[in-house]
């Protein structure tokens, strides 16, 4: 056997015994950029997002969190909000959500794979689809004010994310 095929079949061997997981679905925490103090006193370049800055019942998108491979984090409407034992809000909790990622409408990449520890309805709901404004309206704001733009959505192209469909839309 000449070294070129046993590299090959080696390789093969390998990757064969390799398996492709996603973290699409598993919890994380919003985070927003840290403005130059907050950055100064704790040398995070992100901060935690509180439930009191998410508006209830909207979805919400957020860039940099370093527990989902994509460092997308994503909490729908119907996402469960962080409460207090008397079932109120609990305003100054993170604000969490589930690991996402970008992805082409119409295709099948948001599959939750692996669904320990993501919550139980979610994996039936997730689907392709719009979280930010319309591929109109950011191309818009990109060309318009290029800093602007990345300063605000970094380098995220599409408006389209692995998202948990709205309750109602996915028949529950």
């Amino acid at each position: 056997m000449s070294v070129r095929t046993a590299l090959l079949m080696s390789a093969a061997l390998f990757l064969g015994g390799c398996e492709v997981s996603s973290q699409i679905g598993k919890e994380c925490t919003l985070v927003r950029k840290a403005t130059p103090e907050e950055k100064a006193q704790t040398d995070h370049d992100t901060m935690p997002i509180l439930e009191k800055e998410v508006a209830p019942r909207q979805d919400f998108i957020s860039f940099g969190a370093v527990e989902c491979e994509d460092l997308i984090c994503v909490r729908d409407k119907d996402f469960p909000r962080a409460t207090n034992e008397d079932g109120t809000i609990n305003q100054n909790a993170p604000a969490l959500g589930y690991c996402s990622k970008e992805c082409v409408e119409g295709s099948k990449a948001c599959e939750v794979k692996d669904t320990s520890g993501v919550q139980a309805d979610l994996p039936a709901r997730m689907s392709c689809r719009a979280l930010l404004l319309d591929q109109d309206t950011l191309d818009a704001l990109r060309s318009a004010d290029e800093a602007f733009y990345r300063r605000t959505f970094g380098e995220n192209n599409s408006p389209f994310f692995c998202a948990g469909a709205p309750v109602s839309a996915a028949g529950n």
